[in-house]
This record gives C-alpha cells, sequence and structure tokens, in this order.
C-alpha cells in the first residue's frame, strides 16, 4: 500500500478527533457531535481501505510498522494486522459510528468530555488489536481502562460508582499478573539470547519449560478470562452493562469484551502451545458451564438490558469452546463469532437505549403490544434477535455452527452440552421479543410510541446488513481469516509434536498427525516467520531511535 502508515492513522485518528473537540467553543453542542461523528466516519473509510487491501493469501502481518520507542530495553512501537486482527479493526470501526449516533439525544451533560472518552477509547481499543510489541500491546489495553471507567462512572445509572470501580478492579487485578508474565518471558528470552525484546514473533517458539510455561500461561489467561468474562470471572458484567449508557454498552459488549478472547488466540495460544493444549479441558469446561449458566440466568431476567448482558456470558462462552477446539473449524468459527456477537449484542443493546429514551424503563412488564405503533422499530428488532439466535441465514448461524461442529470434532461431550445453550437461547430471545412487541398494548405510555427516527434507522441498518452478508455469504470474512487460522492450528500442533516426539498427547488430544509437505517441514521456531516476519536480531536495539525497521 504505498509505504502509508495505515495502522498508524487508524491508531491516533481518533486521538486527533478528541483533541479537535477542544478547539470547539463553549456551547456548540451540535459542533461537537459532528466532529467526534465525523472523526468515526473517516476512520471507518480508512478501515474500509485496510480491509480491501489486505492480502488473505498469507498468514504474516500485513502493514507493518515499527518505530524505536526504549531500545535499551528491546521496546518498539510495532503493529501489524493478519486475518484474526483485521476484522475486529473493522468491528471496532463500525461500532464507534453506532456508538457516536446512539449518544445523539441521550447524553447533554458534560458532553465534550464525553465524546473525547469514546474517542480515547476507540484509539485504545484499535492498538490493542494491532500491537505486535507486548509493551506495546500492555499499554494500550491498560489505556482502554481509563475512558470506559470514566464513561460508566460519570455519565451511568444510579449505580453507576459501584459497576466502575468493580469493573476497574477485576481489569487490573489480572492485568498486573499479565505484566509480570510478559516481563518473566522477556527476561528468559534475554538468557536464552542475549538481548532483550518484547516483539511477539521473536518471543514465539521461545523454550520455556513445561512448568514455567503454565504458570505464564495461567497468568495470561486470568487476565484475558476476566475480560471475556468466562464463568465464574463474569460478576463485573451484567453490573457494567446496567449502568453504562447506551454507547458505553455498546463498545463493552461490541468490542471490549473481545479483547479477552482476541487475547488467547493472539498471545496465549502461539507463546504457550504445550500450556494451553493441557488447559482444553478446563477452559472447555468452564466455556460450557458459561454457555448454560448464562442463558438460564437470562431467562428469569426482568431487565431486558441485563437479559442482553447475561445472554454476552452465554455467547462468549461458544467462542472460548471454538477457540479451545484448537482446529480450523473451531478456531474459525471462534474468530467469526466475535465479530457475530459484536454486530447482534452491540444492536441489541442500541435497541434497548432506544425503548429506553422513550419510556424511560427497561423492564419487560412495561411494555407490550409496541410493534402496533413501531412497525419499523419492529422489524429491525425481530433480524438482530433472530441473529442472536442463530437463525440460519443469519450471521450467528455460521459461527455457532462452526464452533460446535470443531468442538464435536474434539470433544463430542462439550459439543453435546453446548448445543443445549442454543436452544435456551431461543428461549429467552423469543420469550422476551414476544412479551415487549406482540400482545395488546396494556399501557396508555406505549400508544403513543414514536416509530424510529433516520437516524435511529440509520444506527441500526448497517448493522441488519452485516448480519445477513455474513449469514448469506461468510466467505468474504472466513476467507480474510482462513490463513493465519491455519498458521495458528500449525505452529500449536508443531510445538506439541516437538514436545513429545512420540506425539502421544497430540494424538490423544487431536487424533493423529496429518503428513507434513517438505515445504512445511518443521523449522527452529526461530527461523519461522511467525507473526509475519523474522525475528529482531541482536543489534535491533542499535536502529535509529523514531525510525522504521
Amino acid at each position: 500500500m504505498n509505504g502509508f502508515p495505515w495502522l498508524s492513522v487508524l491508531v491516533f485518528l481518533p486521538l486527533a478527533g478528541a483533541g479537535a473537540l477542544f478547539l470547539v467553543p463553549p456551547g456548540r453542542d451540535g459542533a461537537l457531535k459532528r466532529v467526534a461523528l465525523a472523526s468515526t466516519l473517516v476512520h471507518l473509510a480508512f478501515a474500509v481501505g485496510l480491509f480491501f487491501g489486505f492480502e488473505p493469501s498469507t498468514f504474516a502481518m500485513q502493514f507493518i510498522e515499527r518505530y524505536s520507542w526504549i531500545p535499551q530495553f528491546g521496546i518498539s512501537y510495532a503493529v501489524g494486522v493478519d486475518g484474526i486482527s483485521l476484522l475486529l479493526v473493522m468491528l471496532t470501526s463500525l461500532l464507534m459510528v453506532t456508538a457516536i449516533l446512539s449518544s445523539w439525544t441521550a447524553v447533554r451533560e458534560k458532553l465534550r468530555a464525553y465524546l473525547a472518552c469514546m474517542l480515547l477509547l476507540e484509539t485504545a481499543m484499535v492498538g490493542v488489536f494491532v500491537a505486535t510489541d507486548l509493551f506495546a500491546f500492555y499499554v494500550f489495553w491498560e489505556a482502554m481502562l481509563v475512558p470506559m471507567y470514566f464513561l460508566i462512572g460519570i455519565w451511568g445509572g444510579q449505580r453507576r460508582i459501584y459497576a466502575a470501580v468493580k469493573f476497574f478492579l477485576f481489569t487490573m487485578a489480572g492485568s498486573v499478573l499479565m505484566l509480570v508474565a510478559i516481563v518473566t518471558l522477556v527476561v528468559i528470552h534475554y538468557r536464552t539470547s542475549g538481548y532483550l525484546s518484547f516483539d511477539l514473533a521473536t518471543l514465539t517458539g521461545l523454550p520455556v519449560p513445561a512448568g514455567t510455561q503454565k504458570w505464564l500461561f495461567a497468568a495470561f489467561a486470568l487476565a484475558f478470562a476476566i475480560k471475556v468474562p468466562m464463568f465464574p470471572l463474569h460478576t463485573w458484567l451484567p453490573d457494567a452493562h446496567v449502568e453504562a449508557p447506551t454507547a458505553g454498552s455498546v463498545i463493552l459488549a461490541g468490542v471490549l469484551l473481545k479483547m479477552g478472547t482476541y487475547g488467547f488466540v493472539r498471545f496465549c495460544l502461539p507463546l504457550f502451545p504445550q500450556a494451553s493444549l493441557s488447559a482444553v479441558p478446563i477452559i472447555s469446561t468452564l466455556a460450557v458451564i458459561g454457555i448454560i449458566y448464562g442463558a438460564l440466568v437470562a431467562l428469569v431476567q426482568s431487565d431486558v438490558k441485563r437479559l442482553v448482558a447475561y445472554s454476552s456470558v452465554s455467547h462468549l462462552g461458544f467462542v472460548m469452546l471454538g477457540v479451545f477446539a484448537l482446529n480450523h473449524q473451531g478456531i474459525s468459527g471462534g474468530i467469526l463469532q466475535m465479530v457475530n456477537h459484536g454486530l447482534s449484542t452491540g444492536a441489541l443493546f442500541a435497541i434497548v437505549g432506544m425503548l429506553y429514551e422513550r419510556r424511560h424503563t427497561r423492564e419487560i412488564a412495561d411494555f407490550g403490544g409496541i410493534s402496533t405503533p413501531m412497525p419499523v422499530f419492529a422489524l429491525l428488532f425481530m433480524v438482530v434477535t433472530l441473529s442472536s439466535i442463530g437463525l440460519p441465514g443469519l450471521n450467528g448461524f455460521v459461527g455457532e455452527f462452526l464452533v460446535l461442529v470443531g468442538a464435536f470434532r474434539e470433544h463430542p461431550g462439550f459439543a453435546v452440552v453446548a448445543t443445549l445453550g442454543v436452544v435456551l437461547a431461543a428461549w429467552y430471545m423469543l420469550w422476551m421479543f414476544q412479551r415487549v412487541m406482540f400482545g395488546k398494548v396494556s399501557l396508555p405510555e406505549n400508544r403513543a410510541l414514536r416509530d424510529l427516527s433516520f437516524r435511529e434507522v440509520m444506527v441500526l441498518l448497517p448493522l441488519v446488513v452485516f448480519i445477513v452478508w455474513i449469514g448469506v455469504y461468510p466467505k468474504t470474512f472466513l476467507g480474510r481469516i482462513e490463513a493465519s487460522v491455519d498458521h495458528l492450528v500449525t505452529t500449536v500442533r508443531e510445538a506439541n509434536l516437538l514436545e513429545s516426539p512420540s506425539g502421544a498427547g497430540m494424538q490423544a488430544a487431536f487424533g493423529p498427525a496429518a503428513p507434513v509437505a517438505a515445504a512445511d517441514a518443521v523449522v527452529p521456531a526461530a527461523e519461522r516467520p511467525a507473526g509475519g516476519g523474522p525475528p529482531a536480531p541482536p543489534d535491533a536495539a542499535a536502529d535509529d531511535e523514531g525510525g522504521a525497521r
């Protein structure tokens, strides 16, 4: 792409937009909204350019940028995308437009600070998905906490302070342990090679003793499991969702939770392949418990926003089950389901926000029969609901089908139990939809409800388009991740075969290993282009400061 710094633009454009907000004179709320919306639309345009400029035939990182940051410690500002991170960058850009439009009339107090927090959050989220230096990743990971803390704590509901503090403490607890694990990994690399590096490609394949690898995996996994969130670390999520403003819930469900599942795919599997294999029974068990538990708790909710929040616990259990199937179908389904969940649940939270603006209540019992005064709303709500339950022809079906196929190949028992979650999802979602939208209009407040405005249609319509697109023709998106997923599965399998020459452990988990073609023969990890390029040379720190490597 002619050397243009696409990823740096995507990372820092929202930051520039946040700065531009403070150039708008006081009292110009309309101008503030237009600046924020323009920033997110331009960001989306760059993300679309990135999507079509991406070469799907290779697993290597693309659009790589690397600048020396703290050379004496081997720290760089290093970014790149493969098929996995590409889809999540696209999802982030799309949902940020949705979030800004959802806030158009909902937020009136401290609007400048609110919009600035939203744009700062976008910078941090994109940074997490494109960082290939572990130190830079950690900086973006922690930076995300601050704007989300303020979004919940200032613009949230009645229990906003409690929810914001709980969100912050849960996430920080895991993050600190992850930092310790990152430093430990870098020290091990230093003792092996004689130079410091936080580069993901360099650290992938590092010979870490099995016992140490399990502890490092556990530290990373705890941070990511809290963010997913996996059972039993999920208790912060319903409170955060219920108290957050509508746009905060859209981003929290649509993007922030995906940082946890992305972390498992991007870091845990390639860095700790033996520990990942050992953790399959534990992770899969917790994933299945989360699927069933989240569905059952959602079934008894009277608050529609809390119902959607618990549905996220259930749906993200499918993602984790697919990822830890450790085969192509499972991981592909898990990654696609990250995107699917972001679209459908982001749309559901936007829909709940539209109802709340009209009635200032989220209790299911306060509605009923509103499809009569709001037919356009009813149509879009129905499509999103059917997407969430995995109706064939919509996006949710494709992701869940691949996850269950991948899980059934390796662990049939887990797949069979998880299938019950699909049935329960149809139960609680359709029951909620029926009680809200159909029947007699028993309350006079519901008879005069206005249908969706043009702005509100524009909030939901792009998400519905992608819901149908992925359901009808998923190859557009699965084709972008195929090479990266194949390489990830091969990396994990080869590492476990090398660890156990007999291959007994691998055969127990995956079945007999497939023959390896000569061109793909196992080579030392330091010589493999994992992450899209060769490892940094020992004298990499001598590069010019601020210069691209």
